[in-house]
Order: C-alpha cells, then structure tokens, then sequence
C-alpha cells in the first residue's frame, strides 16, 4: 500500500528551515543522498534509514561536480516521477524529497540549473569542471579528502571525489541530518564520506549499507540500464570473478596479484576491458600484496561505453590464514 506522497521542497533555504523545525520538535532526520533514477539499492537505503531515525529525507541532484567534461553527465538517466512513486511504496515512505536545480554558483557569465547553459548555449556535460576552471569567477570552494581519494576511481576520474565530497558537505550542511545512509557498492566513496565527517566535526552517523545485487549477481546501478543484453550478461563475470577469489583467499591463496590476475583475465575473456582491479585495506585503501588482514577487493570495469563498478569484502579467520 503506498504511502503519502512526500513534500517536495527545491530551495534550500527551505529545506534547512524544514529539517531546523523538526529538530527543535525532537525529531531526529536520516538522510539518503542519491542522483535519482531509483533502484532497489537506493530503496534498501532508505529502509534502513527508517531503522535509525525519526524522519527521512532523499536528496534527488545529479552532482555535475563529480563529472569531467569527457563523462557522461549529459546522458545520466532520470525519472522524478517513477523516483516519487519508488519512495511511495516504501512501507512508513518518505517525509521529504529534497530536489535543488542547482547547488552551485557559476558565476556572472554562465547559468543553468544543472551547469550546462552558458550566455553561448549549451555546454554540453561539460559540468562545473569546465563552468569554473581559471574563469575567477563563480564555485571556487572545494573539499577534499586527500588520501582516500588517491588510486582506484581516483586515478581514473581525477575531480570526482572532489565533486562527491563537496556535494555532500554542502547537503550536510542543508540538510542537517543526524544519520547519513551510503552504500557500500561505492566503497571508497562511503570510506571518503565517513573520513570527512570525522575530519570536519559533522555532527552526523554515518552508515555503509551492503550491496544490493540482482538475482544474477549483478550489482545494482543506474547504470545497468545503459547495458545491452549482450553487455549484461558478460558483466556477470565481475561478481563471479570477485567470488572465486574470495573462495581462494579462504583457501589460503594470499597473494594479491594472483587474486588480481584471477578476476582481470575472467572479466577481459567475457569481453570487458578492466579499468582497475586492487586489493586494499578495508580503513586506510591502500594496496596490500599479501591478505593478513581484513581487506575488499575493488574492481572497475568497461562493457561498452557503460563503466561497472564492484567490490567484495574479504575477512578471513585466523583459522584461515
């Protein structure tokens, strides 16, 4: 049975004047960043928001400071409507849906809810990046988390966790949330959100959620939708590859880069090119050689012009060590 639908508010004034009433009521808030385009992923998000707060707020923006002027901002799926009715049926729903045209400032000479008008016309995907870049006018304020925004999707996207990072202080600071949901299919995002809060004084709980997949295997992704049938179904080979060298780590097999060829050689033979493969401690992400603590193993991958990300957790037993 669905429920009420949620109020809406864009302006974001508004939102903090909203969230600042419900405090002062003593209400607590859980918060559920997303880009909309909903999935099941996002939905067991805001279920467990529900588990440690009072009220739950979803934020609906795509973040165009996450993206270069090579990604594919312009083409990033959206169904607000479809998103409204996904948060309906979940059961005790949603209370707002916060929906902002435009978080940044881009200046005198440049416009647009989204960061793609200019007084020229479009500039298409180009995203904050290219809005700001040596203009001295518009964003100049970023926040960056320094190490854990080196390596794996930080070396091949070089300004997203800086565009993540700034986003969601700025949503923080909005929103004012007590318990903040991520989930863990971004792994070293939730570890830079996590790292950030704890840097910057947030007042705010963090919490990494687990994967949610598709009866496959298939990790869930807004992304997936971009698949073709084709594409889907040799994207299968990530998680298979991640659980046959989970099983070999348990067996002993410790050694990182014969886990790393593992899952490199299964994903390329099913026609996908591997952008990274790493084996990192689960804390601080940096590479080990060798498992003797908990570490995940952090696989992103191309099928097409659609780019995967996965990853899987290995603990092993002292038992098995």
């Amino acid at each position: 049975m669905a429920t009420k639908e949620p109020e809406v508010i864009t302006d974001k004034h508004e939102m903090r004047k909203w969230s600042r009433a419900m405090r002062s009521q003593g209400k607590t808030i859980g918060f559920v960043p997303t880009m909309g385009y909903l999935h099941e992923g996002h939905i067991t998000l805001v279920r467990e928001a529900h588990n440690h707060s009072d009220l739950i707020v979803v934020s609906i923006y795509v973040n165009p400071g996450q993206f270069s002027p090579t990604e594919d901002l312009s083409t990033y799926p959206s169904d607000f409507r479809g998103d409204i009715e996904k948060l309906m049926a979940i059961p005790g729903g949603v209370d707002v849906v916060f929906h902002p045209h435009n978080l940044y400032d881009y200046g005198p000479n440049l416009s647009g809810d989204n960061g793609f008008e200019s007084k020229g016309g479009k500039l298409k995907g180009a995203g904050v990046v290219s809005c700001v870049e040596d203009s001295g006018f518009g964003h100049e304020t970023w926040v960056r988390v320094e190490n854990l925004e080196k390596g794996m999707c930080g070396e091949s996207r070089p300004v997203f966790f800086r565009g993540v990072a700034t986003v969601v202080t700025k949503l923080f600071n909005i929103v004012e949330p007590d318990v903040a949901m991520f989930g863990k299919k971004d792994y070293q995002q939730w570890r830079v959100i996590q790292r950030l809060v704890r840097d910057l004084d947030f007042s705010i709980k963090v919490i990494g959620s687990e994967i949610v997949r598709h009866n496959d295997g298939l990790a869930m992704s807004s992304r997936n939708v971009h698949l073709s049938p084709e594409q889907r179904q040799q994207a299968l080979s990530i998680n298979r590859s991640l659980l046959r060298a989970r099983i070999a780590a348990e067996k002993g097999h410790v050694n990182c880069q014969e886990l790393r060829d593992l899952v490199t050689k299964a994903i390329q033979e099913a026609g996908g090119k591997v952008d990274y493969a790493e084996i990192v401690d689960q804390e601080s992400l940096r590479a080990v050689e060798e498992i003797t603590s908990p570490v995940v193993f952090c696989v992103a991958a191309w099928f097409g012009k659609v780019r995967l990300i996965d990853n899987m957790e290995i603990c092993l037993r002292n038992g098995d060590l």
